[in-house]
């Protein structure tokens, strides 16, 4: 049988806060991994064991482990807190398997910190932005930014919990959340070098307060927030900022609605919107999809700034609005699972002939026209290449007051094509 593996949750306090359990497993480790800063906690404790750092090496650390336990050594690796929240331990796992390893967590720094703050944590999604340099926050930016994951977490949830880093610090974290349209709405806490003689506690900040503050390094924020109040479906026509004097220019809300559904979104899914206009289809398309991602391009550099506004006052952070005309830049972004065009510059036929090209399985691809030449350029690219389809004429009528009583005015009519790429998975 391999020798033994133990992942050891350990904090600052370093050997005085560890249980018996753990200081037996490193008392008989041969072999201790932890990083270098966490090793220093141990050294005059574990004077016969090898200690090696892993910084930097962490894809070297499993095959360490095979090596000593191959040689009938015990492993043990040192892990922050509970090496199963946001540590180590996981990956370990995947890697090695659950034979022989057994996982002895201590208090979990958010344990700590939410004791430090007296609040209750059982209601708090867990985030982390504990990694590279990810630079400052801004609109459009991508998931590849490493702030992303933490500012969607705020966006769907009330209170978060996050791990920051020497970089991406907490007035970083405060920055991204003024940027992002939450600087009036949250609170900050933050707890710092938890356990150590210089530990820094405070609760309740503004997000300009922890903006323009240093803390120590290892930080952690809870991030408070009033709830939403407006609607991430259904938005009135009139909400958006729309090209002047030229209303108008912009999903009408029954043909939005339509389109939307046409789109067949999921949580997570990732969504194309072409000629974006105001931005109306795809800032409530990335409502729709929470976990997913629009990528959006405009060609009209006044029709464009008026969508990344419209993001902006939304808190619309899934959203990457590009300017140019399609189709440039899409063999830069993702494939998507559901793609809107509401305007083709001209280029339809190349732009539906792409899009069905790149389509995931099961995916809609849905257009919107008022004129009978692009309907008709549009069914004929999709009968030449063999594409599935269907479409809906849209006629509404809204009320409009005439003296002290009221009368329907007819919209203009809208035809509303969803297409397919035959034999995929479309349900």
């Amino acid at each position: 049988m391999s020798a033994e593996v133990f992942i050891i949750g350990i904090l600052d306090d370093g050997w005085a806060g560890l249980g018996d359990a753990a200081r037996q497993a490193l008392s008989g480790a041969g072999l201790v991994i932890g990083v270098g800063r966490t090793l220093d906690l141990l050294k005059t404790q574990l004077p016969a064991a090898e200690l090696r750092a892993m910084d930097g090496a962490l894809a070297r650390v499993p095959g360490w482990i095979a090596d000593a336990r191959a040689a009938g050594k015990t492993v043990a690796v040192l892990a922050t807190g509970d090496p199963l929240c946001h540590g180590i331990g996981g990956y370990l796992l995947g890697q090695l398997g659950g034979a022989g390893v057994r996982v002895l967590p201590a208090p979990s720094t958010l344990q700590i910190a939410f004791a430090r703050w007296q609040k209750p944590w059982q209601d708090v999604a867990i985030a982390s932005c504990h990694s590279k340099d990810a630079g400052e926050w801004q609109w459009g930016a991508t998931p590849a930014h490493g702030l992303y994951p933490l500012l969607r977490a705020v966006a769907l949830n009330r209170r978060v919990f996050a791990f920051t880093g020497p970089d991406n610090d907490p007035a970083r974290l405060a920055r991204a959340l003024i940027t992002a349209g939450y600087g009036d709405e949250v609170r900050l806490s933050v707890a710092s070098r938890l356990l150590l003689a210089d530990e820094m506690v405070a609760c309740d900040l503004s997000a300009v307060d922890v903006a323009h503050r240093q803390f120590s390094d290892p930080s952690v924020v809870l991030i408070e927030r009033s709830p939403d109040a407006a609607p991430i479906f259904g938005r009135d026509d009139l909400d958006y900022l729309q090209r002047s004097p030229e209303k108008g220019l912009i999903t009408k809300q029954e043909a939005r609605a339509l389109s939307l559904a046409k789109l067949r979104l999921k949580a997570d899914s990732t969504v194309w919107d072409i000629g974006a206009g105001s931005g109306s289809v795809g800032l409530e398309a990335a409502g729709l999809a929470p976990f997913g991602h629009v990528w959006a391009i405009e060609k009209n550099t006044a029709d464009a700034a008026n969508a990344r506004a419209n993001a902006e006052r939304f808190r619309i952070g899934n959203y990457t609005l590009c300017e140019g005309k399609a189709p440039a830049l899409l063999d830069t972004w993702p494939d998507p699972d559901a793609v809107f065009i509401g305007g083709s510059g001209g280029e339809l036929d190349e732009l539906i002939r792409l899009i069905l090209a790149r389509l995931k399985p099961g995916g809609r691809l849905v257009m919107n026209f008022v004129t009978l030449e692009n309907l008709a350029t549009a069914t004929s690219a999709l009968k030449a290449i063999g594409a599935g389809w269907d479409v809906v004429q849209l006629q509404a009528s809204r009320s409009q007051p005439i003296l002290d009583m009221h009368r329907m005015a007819a919209q203009n009519p809208v035809w509303i094509v969803t297409a397919w790429v035959q034999n995929k998975e479309n349900a």
